[in-house]
C-alpha cells in the first residue's frame, strides 16, 4: 500500500526529470557514456582476433602464407612494443640499474596489454607517463618521454581500432586534460611541454581511425540492405510468378470444367428415351462441374487484380512454337528447333509451361549473350516431355542486358509445380544450357486426346 511518504520520492523525482533541461540531460548522457567506455569492465579480457584472410590481396596468398598473414596485427604490435622497449632502454635513461629498465620496459608493456585488454591498456599508459618520465629524469618535454610518446599514441590507435568511435574521443579529451594539469602544475619548475604535438598527432591519428570505423559500418549495414533487398525481391518475384501460374491455372481448368458442364447438360438429348437413371447421372456432373467451376472461380479468381483482364485469345502450346521461334529470330537471335519423339496432345497445362519455359530461356540469351545461336530440342517420351534450350557464348559487341535471376526462378516454379526436374547452368564452351523434364502420366494424355 503507498502511502505519503513513499509517493511523496516519486512525485518530486518525476518532476524534476521533467523540469531538467535539455543541456543537463546531454551532459548526463555523455558521462553515462564515459563511464560505459572507459570505466565499466576496464580490465576486461577480450584478446585480438586473428584477421580475416579473405580480402583482396590476402586471398591470393598460399595456404601457409595466408594462415600467417592473419597474425599481421598481433606481429605489428608486438614489433612496435620492441621498438618503444629498445627506446627507453638506450635513448632516455642515463646509466644502468632498474630505472633505466622500467622506463623502457611499462610504456611497452601498455603497448602489448591492447592485445587482451584494450582499455586496460590506456589506463595503463595514461597513468604511467609521469612515473616513466620521473624515472627517465626526462624535464624537457614534460610530461612525455620518447617512449611513452610513441606508446600512447600506439596504445590510443589500437584501442579506438577495437571500440567504438566514442571512445577514442573520449581517450583524447582525458589526455588533453592530463596533459594540461601536467604542464600547469609544473610550468614553474620545467621546461616546455609535448602536450600540444600529442593532441596534434593522436587528433590525425584518431581521425583517420574514425573514418575507417565508419566507412566499415556503413559498407556492412549496406551489405545487410542488400542482402534484405534480395532476399525480399526474390520473395517478391516467386510471388509474382506464382500469381501469373495460378491465374493461367484458372483460365485452363475452367475452361475444361465449363467444357464438362456443357457437354454433361447436353448428352440426354442426343440418346432418344434416355434412362431415368442416365438423365440423374449427367445431371449430377453437371451439377458437380458447375459448383467445382465456383469454387475454382472463388479460391483462384482473388489472385487477379482489379485492373487485370483476361486474354481473348487462347492460351499458347508447343504448337505454337514456331511463331514464338520467328520472333526470336527477328530480334536477332539465331535459333534452331528440334522435335524428337511421336508428337502428341499433351494436358494444356504442360503445353501452356513448356511454351513458358522455351520463351523465358530464348529471352535469357537475347539479353545476355547477344550475337550467340540458340537450339531448342523438344522430346516426346514415354512418361513426360523433355526440353532443352542451349545457345552458345555471346559474339556481339552489344553490351549484355543485366538480369537478377528472376527468369531462372520462374521456370523453376512452373516444372516444380508440375513435379518435373529442372537444371539450368553455364556450359564448358561458355554459354548457358537450361534442361527440364515435365512428367506426363499415359492416362493424362489419353484424356486430353479424348476431349
Amino acid at each position: 500500500m503507498l502511502t505519503t511518504a513513499s509517493v511523496l520520492p516519486l512525485t518530486v523525482l518525476y518532476v524534476t526529470e521533467k523540469t531538467r533541461s535539455p543541456e543537463y540531460r546531454l551532459a548526463l548522457g555523455a558521462l553515462s557514456g564515459l563511464r560505459q567506455d572507459l570505466f565499466h569492465d576496464a580490465l576486461a579480457y577480450r584478446p585480438l582476433n586473428p584477421m580475416r584472410t579473405d580480402g583482396p590481396l590476402t586471398r591470393r596468398l598460399p595456404g601457409r602464407i595466408r594462415d600467417g598473414a592473419a597474425w599481421i596485427p598481433h606481429a605489428a604490435v608486438v614489433g612496435l612494443a620492441m621498438f618503444v622497449l629498445l627506446l627507453g632502454y638506450f635513448a632516455e635513461s642515463e646509466g644502468a640499474g632498474t630505472s633505466n629498465a622500467l622506463t623502457g620496459f611499462i610504456p611497452a608493456a601498455a603497448v602489448l596489454m591492447t592485445l587482451v585488454r584494450p582499455v586496460g591498456a590506456w589506463w595503463l599508459s595514461l597513468l604511467s607517463t609521469p612515473v616513466v618520465a620521473v624515472l627517465a629524469g626526462y624535464w624537457d618535454g614534460w610530461p612525455w618521454t620518447p617512449s611513452g610518446f610513441l606508446s600512447h599514441l600506439t596504445v590510443m590507435t589500437v584501442v579506438a581500432m577495437r571500440t567504438r568511435p566514442r571512445a577514442a574521443g573520449w581517450m583524447w579529451a582525458l589526455t588533453a586534460a592530463y596533459g594540461f594539469f601536467a604542464e600547469v602544475g609544473l610550468s614553474g619548475r620545467y621546461g616546455g611541454s609535448d602536450t600540444p604535438q600529442m593532441l596534434f598527432v593522436a587528433a590525425l591519428a584518431l581521425l583517420v581511425v574514425t573514418v575507417l570505423h565508419v566507412r566499415r559500418e556503413a559498407r556492412q549495414e549496406v551489405a545487410a540492405q542488400q542482402t534484405v533487398t534480395a532476399v525480399e525481391r526474390d520473395k517478391r518475384t516467386l510471388l509474382e510468378e506464382r500469381t501469373t501460374i495460378a491465374r493461367e491455372l484458372h483460365d485452363v481448368v475452367a475452361h475444361h470444367m465449363s467444357v464438362v458442364a456443357i457437354q454433361a447438360e447436353a448428352a440426354p438429348y442426343r440418346v432418344e428415351n434416355p434412362p431415368p437413371e442416365l438423365e440423374k447421372a449427367f445431371a449430377t456432373i453437371r451439377e458437380n462441374a458447375v459448383a467445382a467451376l465456383t469454387e475454382l472461380r472463388r479460391v483462384l479468381g482473388v489472385v487477379r487484380a482489379e485492373d487485370y483482364q483476361a486474354p481473348d485469345a487462347p492460351q499458347p502450346v508447343l504448337a505454337d512454337i514456331e511463331n514464338l521461334l520467328s520472333n526470336v529470330r527477328e530480334a536477332g537471335l539465331d535459333v534452331e528447333k528440334t522435335v524428337t519423339g511421336a508428337v502428341r496432345a499433351l494436358p494444356q497445362g504442360v503445353e501452356l509451361s513448356a511454351y513458358r519455359i522455351v520463351q523465358e530461356a530464348l529471352s535469357n540469351a537475347l539479353r545476355h549473350a547477344p550475337g550467340s545461336t540458340a537450339k531448342v530440342e523438344i522430346s516426346y517420351v514415354l512418361g513426360g516431355l523433355g526440353l532443352r534450350i542451349a545457345n552458345t557464348a555471346a559474339r556481339s559487341l552489344v553490351r549484355p542486358s543485366p538480369g537478377a535471376g528472376h527468369g531462372i526462378t520462374g521456370m523453376r516454379e512452373r516444372v516444380t509445380m508440375l513435379n518435373g526436374e529442372m537444371t539450368a547452368e553455364s556450359t564448358e564452351e561458355g554459354g548457358y544450357e537450361v534442361i527440364a523434364f515435365i512428367p506426363v502420366a499415359a492416362t493424362e494424355t489419353a484424356s486430353e486426346e479424348t476431349s
